[in-house]
């Protein structure tokens, strides 16, 4: 994915680069074959050897400038350029090009863009946004995609962030990423991609898919047909699945953007951008649970301690082998470490609230999995038995509970099931619930072939959530309450059967 005009982490160029030298975080100034230079420069996104994106000024301007580098780079320079042209040449807003050409001396191309003023990518406002100011902003995002469908182009890097946002203007940004529809296939195309777009909301905002399509079927001054509609919800819901599952099931287990990973005949390391946990140091993992008595629990199969690494304040929780044939049974399969790693990242990129994901470190040898330990932020606040023990406040205890009833009905329209819903799993900070203990998490991919089991584990999931207030008659009666409006306000999936199911309604 290309950004253009989103600020975020630089990467360090390729050791291996033969432009070393001249690209990367410490160019301060670049010369264009043109005779103009390039001042001021700031990197602000890098694919090393490849392409490197940096704000700067040009001719008394502030500008963005794609570099791109290696053997591929006129070919990749010229597809983002036709991307660019394409989307001018329909009238589609996009930031103007202002230059392209080469570096003097160099195996590289620039293309340089006027910069927006006073503008941000969708995905930063979205987040900013209340529910109307979402809602409002779908809709322009839907009717810019429909121009594009209208001009015979498709966006196939479909990212809140490829959209700037300036007032009421929509500028389409990555221009690498833009393709003309094929003829054969334009219907399913468009439906694809629209549903591509819906899948980058928040799940609960798919209550606007109907009025959404309409919108996008006017602008196209087309019939919205109900069978599209239908299909488009279903795509929704794949694609989303389908996306978190890539990220946290396979993104997060290699070296991305998020994430280092080291790989030995003897461990397997991921350790998130930023944390300071080196090879050199795993034997703070084990020393950290060495004092039984301060550890927060000691079990057969587990063993949890808080401590202190790299500055902050974590949990390490390691899996242990209790035997030969546990031992024998656990070697094959992905570690219950690894499950707590992969399902803090599905949570967290599906906008449900766990502790920062830090490490996760694998005892191998070759193939064969040993112990394993995972390594997450410490969350100093009181979970949920002892909140709603503790809090007095009538307001506190009414959001409290409207947000766990959001929560578990945020879980069932993800069709994730956390498997074991005890009241100390879910901490309350800033009176939203936060998941802990995803070891058990699963998530349902295939809806059609598993929904009943789905909903047979989620309708066991909210029977251990009341089950911990059994003898707590006012928070049992607040709860159902918050979980039976929050189940039926939605139109598109009403959850009312569900919480029959669980004696909630």
């Amino acid at each position: 994915m290309t950004v253009l005009f989103e600020p975020s982490m630089t990467t360090e160029p390729d050791p291996h680069s033969q432009h070393k030298p001249a690209f990367g975080a410490a160019l301060e100034r670049l010369g264009l074959d043109d005779g103009s230079d390039l001042t001021e420069l700031a990197l602000v996104r890098a694919v090393p050897g490849r392409r490197y994106v940096y704000r700067a000024r040009w001719q008394g301007q502030d500008v963005y400038a794609k570099l791109f580098t290696g053997k591929n780079h006129a070919y990749y320079a010229g597809r983002d350029l036709a991307g660019v042209q394409r989307l001018a040449a329909a009238g589609i807003e996009t930031p103007p090009l202002l230059f392209q050409g080469g570096v003097p001396d160099a195996q590289a191309r620039v293309l340089v863009f006027l910069a927006i003023g006073q503008a941000s990518n969708a995905e930063q406002a979205w987040s900013g946004y209340d529910a109307r100011a979402r809602f409002t902003l779908a809709q322009r995002l839907v009717q810019t995609l429909a121009r594009h469908h209208q001009a015979g182009l498709i966006q196939t890097d479909l990212y809140f962030k490829n959209f700037l946002v300036q007032g009421e203007v929509v500028y389409t940004l990555d221009g690498d990423g833009i393709r003309r529809l094929r003829v054969l296939f334009q219907q399913r195309q468009r439906l694809r991609n629209l549903a591509t777009l819906f899948s980058k909301m928040d799940v609960l905002d798919d209550q606007w898919i109907p009025e959404l399509y309409t919108c996008y079927c006017r602008q196209l001054n087309a019939d919205c047909k109900p069978a599209d509609l239908a299909a488009l919800r279903s795509l929704t819901q794949r694609i989303r699945s389908r996306m978190a599952s890539a990220y946290a099931d396979k993104k997060v287990f290699r070296t991305c953007t998020d994430v280092q990973v080291t790989r030995r005949f003897d461990y397997f390391l991921a350790v998130a951008r930023g944390f300071g946990l080196a090879p050199a140091s795993l034997g703070l993992l084990d020393a950290a649970l060495a004092d039984q008595k301060a550890n927060l629990k000691n079990g057969n199969t587990c063993t949890i301690a808080r401590t202190l690494i790299a500055d902050r304040q974590v949990v390490v929780k390691r899996y242990n082998i209790k035997d030969f044939w546990h031992g024998l049974n656990r070697a094959f399969r992905p570690s219950r470490a690894a499950a707590s790693w992969a399902n803090a990242h599905r949570l967290l990129i599906s906008r449900i609230a766990t502790p920062e994901p830090l490490a996760l470190m694998e005892e191998r040898l070759g193939l064969l999995r040993r112990r394993a330990y995972y390594v997450s932020e410490y969350l100093d606040a009181p979970d949920a038995l002892q909140f709603f023990a503790q809090s007095s406040s009538p307001d506190d205890r009414e959001a409290v509970a409207r947000n766990l009833a959001t929560l578990f009905y945020r879980l069932y329209l993800l069709k994730f099931s956390h498997g074991d819903c005890k009241a100390t799993n879910i901490k309350i900070v800033d009176l939203s619930p936060v998941l802990i203990d995803l070891d058990g998490m699963r998530s349902y991919r295939l809806p059609r072939i598993f929904d009943s089991l789905f909903k047979r584990r989620h309708v066991k999931d909210l029977k251990r959530l009341m089950k911990n207030w059994e003898h707590d008659a006012a928070t049992t009666a607040l709860l159902k309450q918050a979980l039976q409006v929050e189940y039926a306000s939605q139109g598109l999936y009403r959850g009312d059967a569900i919480l029959i199911r669980a004696g909630i309604a």
